[in-house]
């Protein structure tokens, strides 16, 4: 990746700014687009440094719940799941913020997603900071639609272009890789972008970034959302959707980095699990009907493919 502007002037306050800013326009976008809920708003404090605001929307007439959640927490000691890859850092104190989203639709022809964009720094004194951002967006569909996949990965594909020519291939496949259940041999959903210890950019393009990526996210599914909520769906359909949102479920619980580093460091729990879906249920031996659209789930999308 080649990004020409390399300063590393470290911000935390407009980063923090960008984050609060951008909670709100996606809860306002959500809340329009559901057009009967609104968002429920927490504030938090974290006993051992920060806290957050969760909002959580309930029961709207498009999602059957969509949180979204801020948090900047801060301590002496970074969490177990942040030195694991980076033990150069044990003995730092640390701060983390960031935005995290998932929306659980209505209508099983209205894929679930997922977004989520961070900042950490660790600081010793007498020694430089060590900084990083992260972050991404993913979609998964219960019932895909080849348009709906294509025009949400144009949209990665676009905003990661300024950036440089192989930004999306990489950040799609580091995506591919994250999102995957090695236990089921599948992948969560179609994919999207998935970055980690992004800083060799310097820092201006670094947050540049992350701003493009949080904004995008709407861009990518709102679109979809307004084409599917309005399709028909019965009891197979809506079946069929709460047994898929299980992998939600395993993979949250037994793989996602996100969800550890907010157990680990003491966060809210109810805003950690603000992931998990309302309802999810899970089938013994479940295998799809051959030639049915869940079939095709399994067949076409659920494991890596270019689009």
């Amino acid at each position: 990746m080649s990004v020409q502007n390399q300063t590393n002037q470290v911000n935390k306050e407009q980063v923090k700014a960008f984050l609060l800013s951008l909670q709100d326009t996606i809860c306002q976008a959500l809340e329009q687009e559901d057009g009967a809920a609104s968002f429920k708003q927490d504030s938090w404090e974290r006993q051992e440094g920060g806290g957050g605001r969760s909002r959580v929307l309930r029961d709207g007439a498009v999602f059957e719940q969509a949180g979204v959640n801020f948090s900047h927490v801060f301590g002496d000691k970074m969490p177990a799941s942040a030195t694991a890859h980076r033990p150069e850092l044990a003995g730092r104190s640390f701060e983390a913020m960031g935005v995290s989203l998932v929306v659980h639709p209505n209508n099983p022809h209205v894929p679930t997603s997922h977004a989520n964009v961070r900042f950490f720094i660790a600081e010793k004194e007498g020694e430089a900071p060590v900084w990083w951002f992260g972050g991404g967006f993913d979609l998964t569909p219960f019932y895909p639609v080849e348009e709906d996949c294509a025009h949400w990965h144009q949209v990665a594909k676009s905003l990661c272009e300024p950036f440089g020519d192989d930004v999306y291939a990489e950040h799609k496949a580091w995506c591919d890789r994250y999102f995957f259940l090695p236990h089921r041999h599948e992948t969560r959903g179609v994919g999207g972008l998935f970055f980690d210890d992004l800083n060799g950019w310097g820092f201006e393009n670094s947050f540049a970034y992350i701003r493009a990526v949080g904004l995008g996210y709407l861009d990518g599914y709102l679109p979809i959302v307004a084409k599917r909520k309005d399709t028909e769906f019965g009891e197979k359909e809506r079946a069929f959707q709460l047994y898929r949102r299980g992998r939600y479920v395993e993979f949250n619980l037994v793989y996602d980095r996100g969800t550890l580093f907010g157990l680990q460091s003491g966060g809210r729990t109810e805003s950690i699990l603000m992931s998990m879906p309302p309802m999810a249920r899970w089938e013994y031996c479940y295998e799809p009907e051959a030639g049915s659209p869940e079939a095709r789930l399994y067949e076409e999308f659920l494991t890596p493919r270019e689009w």
